[in-house]
């Protein structure tokens, strides 16, 4: 969290703490920082002792605030770090009595899968495979999604989530559409289950109104098997209009195949 929240791009001194402090040790000078899916990106120009100086190279015209609880991206920088955190850990008590399955963020290599599991061993779980949804958000995870999906489709329930936000800030945003149409292809071909995620319908979502490009995002989602929608006042309008989309849009395109039926008007 930024100290007294300065603007980032009015030129003005700031300093932040991050989460998971070791990542700071990883930086080399050159790797950008992305901050919040990727609205601020600096260039780390030196280091000192669990410091990092970046430059900021782009932000909105107006300045941005730095908030806490917002993501960092590190697209140049091997972490090295596990996916599971101390704070993982100790969740993974209350998931294994009360959830069907868990949320995987940052997992990379088949590895990881089995550090998950012998997480939830030593927690007691032996009735039955908790389901794992694997958030795709890095570049070595696309890279080694095959290998995933085989490691984790033996255990038990899996599917894959396309985390736009964040795959986009680390692989750039003129690669998303690419990199997203590639995830579908390979779980259509494992028959895996995908999650279409991050700001489907946000504008409705927020403000009750979608935009055109929004409305066309949503639509394409209907390759994907579940959508996810953020919170937000106007959710419930934009469950609806989600339904009555991929309804109709269930006539075009059978999985990642399209349909070439006739069209009508209404």
């Amino acid at each position: 969290m930024a100290n007294g929240e300065p603007r980032i791009g009015d030129g003005a001194d700031f300093s932040a703490a991050v989460s998971l402090p070791e990542i700071v040790t990883r930086l080399q000078i050159g790797d950008r920082v992305r901050y919040d899916d990727g609205k601020v990106e600096g260039m780390v120009e030196s280091l000192g002792h669990g410091e990092a100086m970046v430059r900021i190279r782009h932000a909105k015209a107006e300045g941005t605030k730095l908030k806490s609880e917002k993501g960092l991206n590190l697209p140049d920088t091997g972490l090295g770090l596990s996916p599971l955190t101390a704070k993982d850990n100790d969740d993974l008590a209350t998931v294994i009595e009360c959830a069907d399955m868990i949320g995987y963020s940052f997992v990379s290599r088949p590895e990881d899968i089995d550090l998950l599991d012998a997480a939830i061993a030593r927690h007691g779980r032996t009735d039955r495979p908790l389901g794992i949804v694997a958030k795709i958000e890095r570049p070595d995870a696309l890279s080694n999604l095959p290998d995933l999906i085989a490691r984790a489709v033996r255990r038990g329930p899996f599917s894959v989530m396309i985390a736009r936000g964040d795959l986009a800030a680390e692989i750039g945003f003129e690669r998303l559409a690419e990199m997203q149409e590639e995830l579908l292809w390979i779980c259509e071909a494992a028959a895996v289950p995908a999650i279409w995620a991050t700001q489907v319908l946000e504008d409705l979502v927020r403000d009750g109104t979608p935009s055109r490009g929004e409305m066309t995002d949503a639509a394409m989602a209907a390759r994907a098997e579940c959508v996810m929608l953020n919170k937000g006042p106007a959710v419930d309008e934009a469950i609806d209009l989600l339904d009555h989309l991929l309804g109709r849009m269930d006539g075009h395109f059978n999985k990642k195949t399209p349909t070439l039926r006739a069209l009508k008007t209404w």
